[in-house]
């Protein structure tokens, strides 16, 4: 059983390896032996009712094509399902999930819209963001206004719809052949959201060249400056990056310092001189201390790395 994650199982016999993995009662496994492979088929199912499904194509609404190269992972049938579902079938497609030059509010004064309707849509959005991270930021935006859900809100999440016609094809590729390093990013902006000022954290790690986590969440409090709300954004990435860590070393795999690299000279400041003074004494402890401590025991180094947008 996985160290970590206990729905992991893995068994090593001479010089091959055999991985199974449970959710609820579908199981996904493989290995290095064909023997492995076939004697935990047939074991399986002789102790339980269970139905052999073949090379794994299709599971939980993703679909997976595997290949010599790599692996494909993505969810064209689960948008189109949800695309006829809201009648979003014969919209006109857009090239962008969002605007870029019209911010979105609560709009107390617009017209309330059907909150079960709205509160579907979020839900089917927020599953598809497994294979899609670049409407990641769009929907945990959009999905802060399901309480009281307005027409401009009901658009907004419309304009998304229309963004996946135009890229249904789109997913995750994992490389056969990336080398395997472990590495994290993350940014934040400053009091962002309208309402409350809150600041969002958004991460992403990365395992060689493959995207496998990542992640954009509104922070619990109000940050007083830039530093602030990238040192939590910190504290989160570092957090994932540690639990991968230990994760991987289930598989036998060890990494020394895991890069954790920001845009805020700063922020790396702050974390490398952990003292007490006017630009931290209002950042929760709990996360100050967690990158501290991963710091000093040399698990992470935090790097300094230059943003450049590019804009179709």
């Amino acid at each position: 059983m996985g160290s970590v994650d206990k729905t992991l199982f893995l068994l090593s016999r001479g010089g091959d390896t055999s991985i199974v993995r449970i959710y609820v009662d579908d199981i996904i496994f493989g290995g290095s032996s064909h023997a492995l492979v076939s004697s935990f088929a047939e074991q399986m199912s002789r102790e339980f009712e269970m139905s052999l499904m073949g090379e794994l194509q299709f599971f939980l609404g993703l679909q997976i094509k595997q290949g010599l190269e790599g692996t494909f992972v993505h969810q064209a049938k689960y948008i189109r399902d949800i695309l006829k579902k809201f009648n979003m079938g014969d919209s006109k497609p857009m090239t962008t999930p969002m605007s870029t030059n019209r911010a979105l509010d609560a709009d107390e004064d617009g017209e309330a819209v059907d909150q079960k309707e709205f509160r579907g849509m979020i839900d089917s959005l927020l599953y598809l963001t497994a294979t899609k991270p670049d409407i990641q930021f769009t929907v945990c935006l959009y999905a802060r206004y399901q309480a009281s859900p307005r027409t401009s809100h009901r658009q907004a999440v419309k304009r998304i719809f229309r963004y996946l016609k135009f890229t249904p094809e789109l997913g995750l590729w994992y490389s056969s052949g990336s080398s395997l390093f472990l590495r994290g990013f993350l940014d934040a902006d400053h009091a962002g959201c309208r309402i409350d000022r809150k600041s969002t954290s958004g991460t992403c790690q990365l395992l060689g060249t493959s995207l496998v986590s990542w992640s954009s969440r509104k922070q619990a409090s109000v940050s007083l400056s830039t530093i602030e709300a990238e040192y939590i954004a910190a504290a989160s990435c570092c957090s994932q990056l540690l639990w991968m860590k230990a994760t991987l070393s289930d598989f036998g795999l060890r990494f020394g310092k895991i890069p954790l690299l920001v845009d805020s000279t700063f922020a790396i400041s702050v974390a490398k001189n952990p003292v007490l003074h006017s630009r931290t004494k209002h950042i929760d402890v709990t996360g100050w201390r967690y990158v501290d401590n991963a710091l000093i025991k040399g698990e992470i180094e935090s790097q300094w790395i230059s943003l450049i947008a590019l804009l179709g």
